[in-house]
């Protein structure tokens, strides 16, 4: 299966248990993998045979800057949830979240999940 690949998307959100985390908020990192068939748009070199990314990040800015959710699982299932209901032509999505400021102390690069869902639940 054929993917599109959107790495390492930057934001600035409000989610976490922690009251401090929903009042101050922090920074997030998504990597999102979308399988299609690439054929038919490789082969007129038009938009409409593929799935428009830009369309896709605007979701994804949308919904990790402006909605809240305690869990980054929860982040994750509602940007899955969005994307293959208004993108017919995706199968399957693939999303890591990494969490660089995850208030737990110690040393590390970053918390974080990854989901794949796909048409079938």
């Amino acid at each position: 299966m054929d993917k599109i690949i959107m790495k390492n998307l930057g934001f600035y959100g409000y989610h976490g248990v922690l009251p401090e985390e929903n009042r101050l908020g922090q920074k997030f990192f998504l990597d999102i993998e979308l399988f299609l068939d690439l054929a038919k748009a490789g082969g007129s070199d038009s938009v409409v045979d593929t799935v428009n990314y830009a369309e896709v990040y605007e979701i994804i800015k949308e919904t990790v800057e402006n909605k809240r959710f305690q869990l980054i699982e929860a982040l994750g299932e509602s940007i899955a949830k969005i994307v293959l209901q208004r993108f017919e032509k995706i199968v399957e999505i693939v999303i890591t979240i990494r969490k660089p400021e995850a208030p737990v102390p110690g040393i590390y690069d970053y918390f974080g999940i990854e989901i794949r869902r796909n048409r079938n639940g």
